[in-house]
Parts: C-alpha cells; sequence; structure tokens
C-alpha cells in the first residue's frame, strides 16, 4: 500500500522555502506521493441559500494545485504528486489538460489527476460556470483531456467543447492518470466508467463498505475490481493506535493508496480531533511520526 501526505495548504502558510522543506521532508521520510485539495476562491457561509455545508470559507488559503506542483516538480526528485481532487468543471478543459500536461512533463511523469465538481456553488458562480451542468461537463471533460493528451491534433464538437483541429503541445509521453473522488453512488458511477482510480476523504469501517460497493459498480462496468486501485484518508489528530488500526484495515480490505491529513481545519469540519499542528515544522514533524508509526 503506498502512503501519501496531504499538503497542509490552508496552514502552511506562503513562505516557498517552508513549502519546499515540506516536501523534501515528505519524500525523504518515504511519501510516495504529495496530495493536494483545491479551491479556487473561499466564501463567506453566512445567510446563504442554499446553505455552503463544506468545511471551508474565505479565511483559508489554498495554493493553486498546478502552479505548486510545478515548484515542487523542482525541487523534489522521485516523490508523486496527486489533486485530490481538483475542481475540474470550473476550469477550461483544455487550458487544464495544458497545464496537467505540463506538470507531467517537468515532474518525469509523476501527477495523478484527481478530479471532482465539489460542493461550492459560489465558487463556480464567481468563475462564471453553471453549476448545474457540472457533472455532465465532467463526463467531457476527462474524454476531451485523453484525446488532447494522446494526440497532436483533435477535432471535437460535443455539448461542451469545440476544438477545431487543434492540440496542445508538449504532450505528456503518457496518458495521465484521472481519478475521481467524492463519496455519492453518483460519483462511484462515474469512476467505474471513466475513471484511473477514486479517492475516499476518510477510512474506516464505512470506508470501508464503501469501497467495496465501489468494487461491485466496478465490477458491473466489466471492469476489473480487483485492480482497480482504492484511496483512503485519515486524519491525523486520531492519533497513533487508531492510525495503526485502520492502516491495518485498509490493508486487509486491499486499499491501494492511504494519506494522512495532518490540517485541523478539515478535522474541525467532520468531527474528528485535530492535529494540534500549527507551524510548517510540526507539520513535517507530523509525518515522521505517522510514518515511524505505521512502517
Amino acid at each position: 500500500m503506498e502512503l501519501g501526505a496531504v499538503f497542509p495548504t490552508c496552514e502552511i502558510g506562503d513562505d516557498p522555502i517552508q513549502i519546499r522543506d515540506w516536501a523534501q521532508a515528505a519524500e525523504g521520510l518515504g511519501y510516495d506521493y504529495i496530495v493536494i485539495y483545491d479551491h479556487v476562491v473561499g466564501a463567506e457561509h453566512a445567510d446563504r441559500k442554499p446553505a455552503l455545508t463544506g468545511p471551508y470559507t474565505q479565511d483559508d488559503a489554498f495554493h493553486e494545485p498546478f502552479v505548486l506542483f510545478g515548484y515542487l516538480a523542482a525541487v523534489t526528485t522521485s516523490i508523486e504528486f496527486e489533486t485530490a481532487v481538483i475542481i475540474m468543471p470550473q476550469r477550461q478543459t483544455v487550458l487544464a489538460a495544458k497545464q496537467a500536461a505540463e506538470v507531467d512533463v517537468l515532474s518525469g511523469g509523476r501527477l495523478r489527476l484527481g478530479v471532482g465538481t465539489g460542493w461550492n456553488y459560489v465558487e463556480y458562480e464567481s468563475l462564471a460556470v453553471n453549476w448545474a451542468q457540472r457533472g455532465r461537463l465532467l463526463d467531457e471533460q476527462i474524454e476531451v483531456m485523453r484525446e488532447l493528451w494522446s494526440n497532436d491534433v483533435v477535432d471535437i464538437d460535443t455539448d461542451f467543447h469545440r476544438i477545431d483541429r487543434a492540440g496542445i503541445a508538449p504532450r505528456p509521453g503518457r496518458l495521465i492518470p484521472i481519478w475521481l473522488g467524492g463519496s455519492s453512488e453518483v460519483a462511484m458511477r462515474r469512476a467505474a466508467r471513466l475513471g484511473d482510480g477514486f479517492t475516499f476523504a476518510s477510512a474506516g469501517s464505512r470506508t470501508v463498505e464503501m469501497a467495496e460497493k465501489l468494487r461491485e459498480i466496478v465490477a458491473t462496468a466489466n471492469r476489473d475490481p480487483g485492480s482497480y486501485p482504492i484511496e483512503f484518508n485519515m486524519p491525523y489528530g486520531l492519533g497513533p493506535t487508531k492510525w495503526e488500526t485502520l492502516t491495518q484495515q485498509a490493508q486487509d480490505a486491499s486499499i491501494s493508496h492511504l494519506c494522512i491529513n495532518t490540517m485541523s481545519v478539515t478535522s474541525e469540519w467532520a468531527g474528528t480531533p485535530p492535529s494540534g499542528l500549527v507551524s510548517p515544522g510540526d507539520h513535517i514533524v507530523g509525518l515522521e511520526r505517522f510514518m515511524q508509526s505505521v512502517r
């Protein structure tokens, strides 16, 4: 099972040296990949109809995933990069395909592109994207990106895309893996049809049950559930005893990837204990403690 470290985007600050040190520490400690979350803007939650129920507001900082991974590609050598998830329907498809290709080229093929539809309709409005069409748009985006990565020239005319005999260059030397994320059956069915893997934002017995449901859906889509990769996400504040239990549980369930999230802001929203980690150095120490506990 591969182990990942969630980039503490809301808490790490904006010092590029500290960001570099965190990534190099994760690589040096033996983590297989770095995960970054995505939001372009945050919004006040008060007095919204419908209500905003996600964990982040305008006070939470988010480093832009493609730019961040371009930077980290230059200061690391082998650790992989995952977006989990980037809110793809908010972004122009061709530009996102170009940015992902550039990260993959500059990192030597280390990008895994996790995508999803998100929860913040205010963010969609701010980016002039139709919230109601996000699911259909994402389906098309996945297919269009793969076409752009595979061909010098594409000619596409669909409900959401028109590319008239054009292409991107440079292209990646492979099809960048596209994973889906979420917890709904809709997301799992989309992943079974179109995805190369799936990310759950949780771990534990309930998540194992959802993973088994996902494997049933994958099998129904005439794909091999045994080789379909699945990722769990564990909050750091649970502590060493729970880390070991949940890691063993994930291994027993043949989960392929497990990442540790040291941010307190997400723990508070999920109702799990906060990490108690404050500075970038604290987050590095947290990564070391987790690795020592489970490896």
